[in-house]
């Protein structure tokens, strides 16, 4: 038999879901619940609780529980990657209309807001291991943040490596003031002459850190997906690295594996 907590947040679960309660709508005041249930404050706090852990509702200091706005949600499938390289030749001009976020969400480029910074560091171990470089050799590091412009939090914590000296010889390639780049990743490569053979993914889950918790606005007991991905050329040489942190609450993943016929 269900706790009383729960059967309490199955009531304002089903208002939110049959619109009785809207997004941004303020919850009944915790009294006002208490009364409304004749349960305990606790038991009211606990049934508020289960909600914002689901996601459906926030607190908001000061203010109360609302319920919570819709993230816009990202699809982020493996046929990506051969749309990117379909789209490396094409004339900047159409390069520049759209890109890869566009490509997962279904926004378009006057719906979000783009950041990206660039440094250079020294490879450590890990990093040399997974590009195949000495340790302290020199990398570009690069952080992009991609949001859409009516929320705060970015669809995805990413941060991108490249070996300096792979891609010195076109000088815009080092400058983060030519982000973003029309065609991306793959389009800058094609600028040094590389093109790529195959992506490799690699996907864990763990529960988030507090700085990624806070800068996702992820909801309490909500995990984030990692995934590297390694980019080689066609001579099988690791040409790019990339760590991405994605919101276990708004990220879908679609892998379409091609089978070979009889």
């Amino acid at each position: 038999m269900a706790k009383a907590y729960e059967r309490i947040a199955d009531g304002l679960r089903e208002a939110i879901r049959a619109g009785q309660l809207s997004a941004g709508d303020r919850l009944p005041s915790e009294t006002a619940l208490a009364e409304e249930y004749g349960r305990s404050l606790p038991t009211i706090r606990e049934a508020l609780r289960l909600l914002r852990d689901e996601g459906l509702i926030e607190k908001q200091h000061g203010r109360g529980n609302f319920v919570r706005q819709p993230r816009a949600t990202v699809l982020r499938t493996n046929v990506r990657h051969q749309w990117e390289k379909d789209r490396v030749r094409q004339p900047e001009e159409q390069r520049a209309q759209t890109g890869a976020t566009e490509h997962d969400t279904g926004l378009t480029l006057n719906d979000l807001v783009f950041r990206a910074s660039y440094r250079e560091i020294k490879a450590g171990k890990d990093l040399a291991q997974a590009l195949g470089v000495a340790e302290n050799e020199v990398l570009l590091e690069r952080t992009y943040r991609t949001r859409y412009a009516a929320e705060r939090a970015p669809f995805a914590l990413v941060t991108s490596y490249l070996v300096r000296d792979m891609v010195a010889s076109n000088p815009d390639l080092l400058d983060e003031s030519n982000e973003p780049w029309p065609g991306g990743t793959q389009n800058q490569l094609f600028t040094i002459g590389i093109e790529l053979d195959r992506i490799e993914e690699h996907v864990t889950a763990r529960p988030p850190t507090p700085e990624e918790a806070e800068e996702l606005e992820l909801p309490p007991g909500t995990a984030v997906i990692l995934l590297r991905k390694t980019s080689y050329d066609t001579n099988d040489r690791v040409v790019e690295l990339s760590d991405i942190t994605l919101p276990g609450d708004r990220t879908e993943m679609l892998f379409t594996t091609p089978l070979e016929r009889w």
